[in-house]
């Protein structure tokens, strides 16, 4: 069903006139690439401040007022990019191992952050002076951490489709 789908975007017109495109690939990447870079510093400093790794003066309102219009701008970019950029090529990404990789450490950046922000945030007026928040957050910080530096390293490999493990080449998807 989902490669359906794929190969139905790959079959019409816009998905092929983008894919055709002597720099229509190039300027989405681009454009991919500079708004990840603005999502990953806004979410690096804002995952540290909640580990206590930095900004420890700052308050923790104080540093989401600052960095989250930067984090929300950047992530429309980085999303309609990279949509775009599946879209323009799918039947490239369909049996890519690291795009879905990357697609399922999204889903687990994006849980984590649901998470935080609909239980761990409500306490935020308690602690958010302190130098270092309570463990949920500083674990929701780290977990962050961690997972956007996978979907860093997976966006990137997303280029070596041909690295790939085994089994992934015997279910017949490499």
């Amino acid at each position: 069903m989902i490669r359906s789908l794929f190969e139905f975007v790959n079959e019409l017109p816009s998905s092929t006139a983008w894919r055709e495109s002597l720099n229509a690939y190039v300027y989405l990447l681009t454009a991919h690439v500079v708004s990840m870079g603005v999502v990953a510093g806004v979410i690096s400093y804002w995952d540290m401040r909640l580990a206590g790794m930095a900004l420890k003066w700052i308050p923790v309102s104080k540093v989401q007022s600052g960095l989250f219009p930067w984090l929300y701008g950047g992530t429309a970019v980085n999303a309609a990019t990279g949509i775009l950029m599946v879209y323009s090529q799918p039947m490239r990404y369909y049996p890519n191992f690291w795009f879905w990789l990357k697609m399922g450490m999204l889903v687990v950046v994006a849980a984590n952050a649901a998470y935080f922000h609909l239980s761990i945030e409500k306490t935020v007026a308690q602690w958010e002076n302190d130098p270092v928040a309570p463990l949920k957050a500083r674990v929701a910080g780290y977990v962050s951490l961690a997972f956007w530096a996978g979907v860093i390293a997976t966006g990137r490999m997303t280029a070596y489709s041909g690295l790939v493990p085994q089994w992934w080449i015997d279910l017949g998807l490499g």
